[in-house]
């Protein structure tokens, strides 16, 4: 299946690319309205998922940089691993390998990751989360490999066949 490494780099080209632009032309914490609900805003974070650990003191950047190669690794070994059935298991694991290299990368260049997407959510119990935290295209790409992956989870088990690549 290593046929399917081409999508983490296409996402990993996606991140760096879109993060580069919004870095070269937004201010930290300037607001630029793209839809009613959706905004740029260029924002850091030196956390984890929703500004985890964002405040301990730096040590946090060398960890969660670790936690991401190692993940990564073991993603890339399950992924080339798959049979050739698989499909959707594949693209899931290829979409969140692509977003834990491209927010590695961050976390290794500037010590934070780069967000810039901002949405604010119209629907009234919602509104508490409002704005939803910042995020980027490889934690887009992180969310979506995940439900893939609970997609394949739910719909069971399905006979193997040999790996063909």
């Amino acid at each position: 299946m290593k046929h399917w490494l081409w999508l983490p780099v296409v996402v990993i080209l996606l991140d760096q690319v879109s993060k580069w632009l919004v870095l070269s032309a937004l201010t930290p914490y300037q607001v630029l309205e793209i839809l009613p609900n959706i905004n740029l805003t260029l924002m850091f974070n030196s956390g984890a998922a929703f500004s985890f650990l964002a405040d301990a003191g730096g040590w946090q950047r060398w960890l969660f940089a670790g936690f991401a190669v190692l993940v990564t690794l073991a993603l890339v070994v399950w992924l080339l691993r798959l049979q050739a059935n698989e499909r959707l298991l594949a693209v899931g694991l290829g979409l969140i390998i692509g977003g834990a290299v491209g927010n590695l990368i961050d976390r290794v260049v500037f010590g934070h990751v780069v967000d810039f997407i901002q949405i604010y959510m119209p629907v009234i119990p919602l509104r508490l989360f409002n704005p939803w935290p910042a995020f980027n295209i490889a934690d887009s790409a992180i969310s979506l490999g995940v439900m893939l992956l609970l997609i394949d989870t739910a719909r069971g088990e399905r006979p193997r066949q040999p790996a063909d690549g």
